[in-house]
């Protein structure tokens, strides 16, 4: 089961960012934002009532069901966008890649567990490949103030992706669900954009353009719905690290999209940069040796162990 949601992820996650360009326009980015979490969050709500399966967090839960909207459904996507309109995408998804690092980072610091060598290591391969894959639209642009701001915007929205793995990591541990944790959250964020939007004054648009409204209901579906239900179901049965992995593997999965449908062309680099990505990939999720336990993290004192494909 955990191979499928993995491949899921990499395969949902690594065909948004087509969509994510298609939204870019006339739309307000906060908007275009709230829209898709928003539509999320009702078709999330739906689900969890038909299943009778609604429950309201309280609690320790519900602070960190806030920060967890804060995080992962509205900084998160206003950072990376912004840093979009600064420096050169590829270069945003090599920041964002990182995430593998940082969740191991923050894991250490907030909750003392220990950094497992293959996940550094593959972490370490993972980027040098992507490096490679992108290296020729990286050194393409400038350096400057607006390349630090850049950098800047990308590496706030890692943190807050990463922060948002472990809030969920902690509310699965207290035996909550993150599709029941992703409604709300998804709500907190939606509202926060929309409270932002009416605050700064943003005039409301839509855009009604087929091309703009399939490209929500991607995101909004497959992109939100499946792809962090399925993502975080990882982060709490893999651990926030080897889950993070993902996030190295869908921009290869971008790129191959990138050649349909904008003509990107494969390179003897970027091939090779691939060969890293996947190396990197058999490192981090390569078997323990017998005997060796992972070390148990304080939100969960009582896991149980993940299921395996």
């Amino acid at each position: 089961m955990n191979t499928v949601l993995y491949v899921l992820v990499v395969l949902i996650w690594g065909t948004t960012w087509i969509a994510l360009k298609w939204q870019l326009g006339d739309v307000p980015i906060a908007l275009s934002i709230a829209y898709r979490f928003g539509l999320a969050a009702a078709v999330l709500f739906a689900w969890l009532v038909w299943r009778r399966q609604l429950a309201v967090p309280r609690g320790r839960a519900l602070g960190w069901v806030l920060a967890q909207g804060l995080c992962l459904f509205c900084l998160n996507f206003v950072c990376f966008l912004n840093a979009s309109r600064l420096i050169a995408s590829g270069l945003v998804a090599v920041v964002f890649s990182s995430s593998a690092l940082w969740n191991a980072l923050l894991a250490r610091v907030v909750h003392g567990r220990a950094i497992a060598p293959q996940v550094l290591g593959g972490g370490a391969l993972g980027l040098s490949g992507l490096l490679l894959l992108f290296w020729p639209e990286i050194t393409a642009h400038q350096a400057g103030a607006s390349t630090l701001a850049g950098l800047a915007w990308a590496l706030g929205g890692t943190l807050c992706f990463s922060t948002g793995n472990l809030l969920s990591a902690a509310l699965q541990g207290q035996g909550l669900k993150p599709v029941q944790t992703n409604a709300w959250g998804m709500a907190v964020g939606t509202t926060l954009l929309l409270g932002y939007a009416a605050a700064a004054g943003v005039p409301w648009v839509f855009d009604p353009s087929p091309r703009y409204v399939g490209a929500l209901l991607y995101l909004a579906i497959p992109g939100s719905v499946i792809g962090f239900t399925a993502y975080l179901t990882l982060v709490g049965r893999l651990g926030p690290e080897r889950a993070a992995y993902s996030t190295v593997l869908f921009p290869v999965v971008a790129l191959n999209v990138s050649a349909w449908a904008e003509g990107y062309r494969w390179t003897a680099p970027a091939l090779a940069g691939l060969l890293l990505v996947m190396a990197g990939n058999v490192l981090v999720f390569k078997r323990k040796p017998a005997g060796a336990s992972p070390a148990a993290s304080p939100t969960a004192p009582s896991p149980r162990p993940p299921s395996r494909a």
